[in-house]
């Protein structure tokens, strides 16, 4: 996967719109991108160690840093800061953004948990 050509993050921080060449833009929410961290910390080192992350409805994005020429690190409001979100996973999150948002809502409840802090 090129690198997009264009990450813009809104002005509320709320939202980053990635824009692949030959695509449409992608937006996807600060709380879509936190909880779907490509971190050890939110995705484990096995699918059974994978962690529902709730209450970041109000996470917003602080900042965002390239890495190499292949990903960015997006620091958010919670000082998370520890998931490389390649072009691709970025690509797929775009693509997959309705369906990974409908399962982690059905997770959250499915656990008793809550978006709000």
């Amino acid at each position: 996967m090129t690198a997009p050509k264009e990450l813009r993050v809104s002005r509320d921080r709320k939202l980053l719109t990635v824009t692949f060449p030959g695509h449409q833009p992608f937006e996807l929410p600060a709380e879509l991108l936190r909880v779907a961290s490509p971190s050890a910390e939110v995705q484990g080192h096995s699918p059974e160690q994978r962690v529902t992350v709730p209450g970041k409805r109000d996470v917003a994005i602080l900042k965002i840093e390239p890495v190499g020429n292949y990903a960015v690190r997006i620091t958010f409001d919670d000082f998370h800061d520890t998931g490389i979100f390649t072009w691709n996973y970025l690509h797929t999150l775009g693509h997959e953004k309705d369906a990974r948002w409908n399962a982690y809502l059905a997770e959250l409840a499915e656990k008793g948990l809550s978006r709000d802090r």
